[in-house]
């Protein structure tokens, strides 16, 4: 019972992995069914293969006869040559059709495990998209990406170079010991005497290559995780000369992952040195008892030859096991991970009855809202504001209290912990997502462009827009210019994030890309941070033309920007403190008025130095 338990712990992850990819497997059903005939003709000629063998020991090179053996006395009267050319005539023939079907069945299962483990892919990247921000600021990229691309592969290489082969092992074995106990069942019951000896040296030592495997995943996750962190960091760790720290951290990563590997190795050797000596033990005894038995004739020389190589097959899945336990118990750990983040549920998705978002005019309310990141320590509290369509409202206030925070509430990355975030009258929460956010442009402080060209950064705002629409947003935010001047114009590829392009220059493809999503609500948080006073010049210039006729938030520190919106909202401790326009706020002397004064001070100190 204790050995049944040990099994069991040792390969839930391939158990797991198998229920959870069940409703991949019913898509290819009939190539598993095609599949696995091909499996069963390959069984079915390897059991025939020893057969010639035997024909020509017995008939041929033994002079006696065994009793019980009439079924192929005609065999006996044939001319010798014959028999020996029908024999090798008969292997040639075995041989190929084995091989054929083996072919067969090889290739049928790999396209099984390619398609299978390509849509589990698919959509583990699509469910690592919808989860939620909380759980990517948590994250760490590196392991996530390790994820997605070494474990899903792992899984799937394992599954169709070593578990397919075991499945194919187990038919033999099935298959050869009804066909061993057929020939002798005293013989059978000696060379399977060591299976007990099977059964608990696998159970332990696979369970202690299982939990080695997982750990040593973890190891692989940390380092990936370290080295994703720096390479994207690399302009700080090279200005802080910070190389030798983190390579020293990675260094030591990387050595308690080549122990971890080292271990499981020595595991999976120690495992298969103790099946080859049990194995040893059965074939001797095997052929010990066989050879009385032949000398006293109740076994024939082409017999024992045939069970002889059928005891070689019958072991083969328990050597196979040993050979691939490794792997499989990385697959196992790896899976297991897989699983864990398919298991992530997204806290942010279409509720049950949502409908399409109406066209928006652009009415925003947050009606008693109050959000925490983390229970106890509110980040809004108790919340009222009201905006009017095609209103410019800035929204402005000390670090850290929930400016950008808005801004996620209005494109329910997060939704309210209490209070609801009305448009048009109607909870965002009753629209799918992809409806409300496609009409909701933003332009963020971090400008994000990927590693594509200036004309794809651009069209990602609204994939599938023309030509001509791509080239009048970049000439709304001021982009149309430099992008000419690029080597190849709009094809010309971007470094990744836009590394190749100054501060201001991927600020406004950023404008471009939200112009043409012509969407009636527009998100500016801190659109001018960090950019000298021509850049900012030109990217003020395009937000003006961007914001005419749409709902306009711009979250910003700076109050000489703020100063031109309709609104301005002044947000400290959670809450609204003051609302009104820039000479409302002044003349009301309150905290708007305070800070609007030192940052004026500020300006013109430094303006001095200058």
């Amino acid at each position: 019972m204790n050995h049944q338990r040990s099994l069991r712990r040792a390969l839930p992850g391939f158990v797991q992995v198998t229920k959870r990819f069940t409703p991949y497997l019913h898509e290819q059903r009939l190539l598993i069914a095609g599949s696995f005939v091909a499996l069963l003709g390959e069984v079915v000629f390897r059991m025939l293969e020893p057969w010639p063998i035997k024909f020509i020991f017995d008939h041929l090179f033994h002079t006696k006869r065994h009793g019980g053996s009439t079924l192929f006395s005609f065999v006996d009267r044939l001319d010798p040559s014959l028999i020996i050319l029908g024999s090798s005539l008969a292997i040639v023939v075995i041989t190929g059709f084995r091989a054929i079907f083996d072919y067969a069945n090889v290739i049928g299962f790999a396209r099984v495990g390619n398609r299978v483990l390509s849509e589990v892919r698919r959509d583990l990247y699509r469910h690592l998209q919808a989860l939620p921000l909380a759980f990517h600021t948590k994250a760490r990229s590196g392991d996530l990406i390790v994820r997605v691309m070494s474990d899903v592969n792992m899984v799937k290489d394992v599954a169709v170079n070593a578990v397919l082969p075991l499945v194919a092992d187990g038919l033999i074995l099935v298959s050869t010991m009804g066909v061993m106990f057929f020939l002798n069942w005293k013989l059978a019951l000696l060379a399977f005497a060591v299976l007990p000896g099977f059964w608990l040296l696998t159970s332990r030592l696979t369970v202690r290559i299982r939990e080695t495997a997982r750990e040593q995943r973890k190891r692989e996750s940390a380092m990936a995780a370290t080295a994703a962190e720096t390479i994207g960091a690399i302009r700080v760790v090279q200005a802080l000369t910070l190389e030798g720290l983190f390579t020293g951290r990675f260094h030591r990563k990387n050595d308690e992952s080549q122990r971890q590997d080292l271990k499981g190795v020595r595991l999976t050797a120690a495992l298969g040195r103790s099946i080859g000596f049990l194995i040893a033990a059965s074939t001797a005894l095997v052929l010990a008892y066989g050879a009385r038995l032949v000398r006293t004739d109740e076994l024939s020389p082409g017999e024992l030859l045939v069970f002889l190589t059928y005891l070689k097959q019958a072991f083969r899945p328990v050597r196979d096991l040993a050979k691939y336990s490794g792997r499989i118990a990385k697959a196992a750990a790896a899976g297991e991970r897989v699983i864990h983040l398919l298991d992530q549920t997204p806290e942010i998705r279409d509720l049950p009855g949502a409908v399409p978002a109406p066209a928006f005019r652009g009415d925003i309310q947050l009606d008693r809202v109050s959000f925490a990141y983390e229970p106890g320590r509110l980040i809004f509290d108790d919340v009222d504001l009201v905006v009017e369509a095609c209103q410019r409202v800035a929204v402005v206030g000390p670090s850290g209290i929930g400016k950008s925070t808005l801004a996620s509430l209005l494109l329910r990355l997060y939704d309210p912990t209490r209070g609801r975030v009305l448009i048009d009258g109607g909870d965002i929460r009753d629209y799918t997502l992809a409806t409300l956010r496609r009409q909701i442009s933003v332009v963020l402080q971090d400008t994000v462009l990927f590693a594509a060209s200036a004309r794809e950064n651009i069209a990602y705002g609204a994939p599938g827009a023309s030509d001509l629409e791509i080239e009048e947003a970049a000439r709304l935010a001021n982009a149309h210019d430099f992008i000419m001047a690029l080597p190849q114009g709009y094809e010309t590829v971007l470094g990744e994030r836009g590394a190749t392009l100054s501060g201001g220059q991927r600020q406004r493809i950023a404008i471009a890309r939200a112009a043409i999503r012509q969407a009636p609500i527009l998100i500016l948080d801190e659109p001018t941070t960090g950019l000298d006073e021509e850049n900012e010049r030109d990217v003020i210039e395009a937000l003006e033309r961007l914001s005419r006729g749409r709902t306009t938030f711009l979250i910003t520190h700076d109050l000489g920007l703020a100063s031109g919106a309709d609104v301005i909202f002044y947000l400290e401790r959670g809450r609204v403190l003051e609302s009104g326009t820039h000479e409302e706020l002044v003349i009301a002397d309150g905290r708007y008025a305070a800070v609007h004064r030192m940052q004026t001070t500020s300006r013109a100190r430094f303006a001095g130095m200058t």
